[in-house]
């Protein structure tokens, strides 16, 4: 991997950490989130460790993200999802 990649990866990581960290909207926030995971999984990719990078795109991107959508919609942030 070239080195303008490594940085171009490592700046995307950090820039989404501090989006997460300061976002308002929690729904923005997890989406923000799963490119966190996501970047992760190619970085491990990358670092020649498959069986990690596999893990973190099924844990980090896959079940994550689907157990804060649930909860949002249990909280009723999500749009449509108020009863009453």
């Amino acid at each position: 991997m070239s080195t303008a990649v490594q940085i171009i990866l490592l700046l995307f990581l950090i820039a989404c950490a501090i989006g997460v960290s300061f976002a308002k909207n929690l729904f923005i926030a997890v989406i923000i989130f799963m490119g966190y995971s996501s970047i992760m999984a190619v970085i491990w990719l990358f670092l020649e460790s498959p069986d990690l990078a596999i893990t973190q795109a099924a844990v980090g991107a896959g079940v994550d993200s689907v157990l804060f959508f649930l909860t949002l919609k249990k909280v009723h942030v999500l749009k449509g999802t108020r009863e009453g």
